[in-house]
C-alpha cells in the first residue's frame, strides 16, 4: 500500500522514524525536488490512524511542490508530520530527536513551522540539524507578505475582471480576521475599497473594528452578501456544492488554504462565470518569507517577491482565457512546466 501511495503521487521518499526514548513517531515525505531541496512545515497532530498520517504527509507534499513551483522558487515539496497529541508529546527531547531525523536526510529536506509548531521549537530543532528555517534569527513574522501577496493577486484579479486594479469602487467580504485577514481587510480599506468583515470570534470583529471602519456580516451569511471579490481567510473547503449558489460575487480571492473542498468547484465557479484565483498562487508569502530566509535574503526581498505574485497570477489568468481552462489549472500547468524544465538530474540538496 505505501508504495502504491508514493507512486500514485509521483513521491521520490517518504521515510518513517521512530525514537521509543523520547516517544518521537515521524513521518516525513519528500515529493520532489527537481527545482530544488523540499521545503516544508512539520506538523504535530493525534491522528485516528497511522495511515491518516501517511495521507496527511503525502496529500501536503505534492502541494508543496506545486506551490513552490508556482511561486518561481527554487525549491522542491515536502511536508513532515509527527504523530500524536502535542500537548501531551511535544518535549525538547523529543524535539532534538526529530532534529536527528531531518538531519539524515542530508539536505533533501529543509524543515519550517506548522501546525503544533512554532518558533521556539524550530530553535530546538536546529540544536540539531542545520536544515531549519523559520528561526528567531530569520525573517520573523510572515503574516504582512502573505497579506501582501494576497492582495496584489487580488489586485490582478480585479483587474482582469473590471479592467482596473482600482478598488475605490469595489466591495470585498474578508471572511477571517486572523493576522493574514484582517491585514489584507485593513490594505483595502486603505486602498479604498468597502469592506465587510466576518469572523466567527467577536473579539477579532472588535479588536479590527477599533482601527478600521468596516461593515459586519454574520458568519452564517457570509456567503449570501453581495460584493465584488469573496475572500476567504479563515479555513479550507469554504467553496463547496453548498455554498457556491449563494456567492454573489465576481471574484474569489483569499488566503485560506485549500478553499475549495475539491477541485471540480473551479469548474462550478466558472460556471457561473466566477473568477477563482488559486490559493496556492496567491497566498504563498509564507513560503516565500522562509525560502529567503534559507537563502540569506531580507524582509524587504521578501515583500518584493509577494507583490510579484499579481503579475504572475494575471498570466495564469490570460493563459486560462487563451485556452478556456480555469485559472486552477493554468496554475497546474505553469507550476509542472516549471519542474519539468529543471535540469537537474540528481537529487536537490541545502546547500546554502
Amino acid at each position: 500500500m505505501v508504495f502504491d501511495a508514493l507512486s500514485d503521487g509521483g513521491h521520490e521518499q517518504v521515510s518513517h522514524f521512530s525514537d521509543p526514548e523520547t516517544g518521537l513517531q515521524a513521518i516525513i515525505a519528500i515529493h520532489d525536488t527537481s527545482l530544488g531541496p523540499g521545503l516544508g512545515g512539520t506538523r504535530i497532530l493525534d491522528y485516528d490512524t497511522d495511515a491518516d498520517a501517511l495521507e496527511d504527509a503525502l496529500r501536503l507534499s505534492g502541494a508543496m511542490t506545486m506551490k513552490a513551483a508556482a511561486a518561481d522558487l527554487d525549491l522542491g515539496g515536502a511536508k513532515a508530520v509527527i504523530l500524536g497529541d502535542h500537548a501531551e508529546i511535544k518535549t525538547d527531547e523529543l524535539l532534538r530527536a526529530y532534529g536527528r531525523a531531518v538531519d539524515c536526510l542530508g539536505g533533501r529536506y529543509i524543515t519550517s513551522v506548522d501546525v503544533n509548531t512554532g518558533v521556539p521549537d524550530m530553535e530546538i530543532i536546529a540544536e540539531e540539524t542545520e536544515y531549519v528555517v523559520g528561526r528567531e534569527d530569520g525573517l520573523g513574522d510572515p503574516s504582512p507578505i502573505t497579506a501582501t501577496g494576497v492582495l496584489y493577486g487580488l489586485l490582478a484579479a480585479v483587474e482582469f475582471q473590471y479592467g482596473t486594479d482600482d478598488v475605490g469602487d469595489v466591495r470585498v467580504v474578508v471572511q477571517g480576521l486572523g493576522k493574514v485577514g484582517s491585514a489584507l481587510a485593513s490594505d483595502l480599506i486603505d486602498r479604498g475599497a468597502s469592506v465587510t468583515v466576518s469572523d466567527v470570534n467577536q473579539e477579532n470583529i472588535d479588536r479590527f473594528l477599533a482601527d478600521h471602519d468596516a461593515a459586519v456580516v454574520e458568519p452564517e451569511a457570509v456567503y449570501d452578501e453581495p460584493c465584488d471579490v469573496f475572500a476567504p481567510c479563515a479555513i479550507g473547503g469554504v467553496i463547496n456544492d453548498e455554498t457556491i449558489p449563494r456567492l454573489e460575487c465576481d471574484i474569489v480571492a483569499g488566503a485560506a488554504n485549500n478553499i475549495l473542498a475539491e477541485r471540480r468547484h473551479a469548474e462550478a465557479l466558472a460556471d457561473r462565470d466566477i473568477l477563482y484565483a488559486p490559493d496556492y498562487v496567491i497566498n504563498a508569502g509564507g513560503l516565500i518569507t522562509v525560502a529567503e530566509e534559507y537563502v540569506g535574503g531580507d524582509r524587504e526581498s521578501a515583500f518584493e517577491k509577494a507583490t510579484a505574485i499579481g503579475d504572475r497570477l494575471t498570466r495564469m489568468m490570460e493563459r486560462a482565457e487563451e485556452t478556456d481552462s480555469t485559472v486552477l489549472a493554468a496554475a497546474d500547468e505553469y507550476a509542472r512546466e516549471r519542474i519539468e524544465a529543471s535540469d537537474r538530474t540528481t537529487p536537490a540538496t541545502f546547500d546554502n
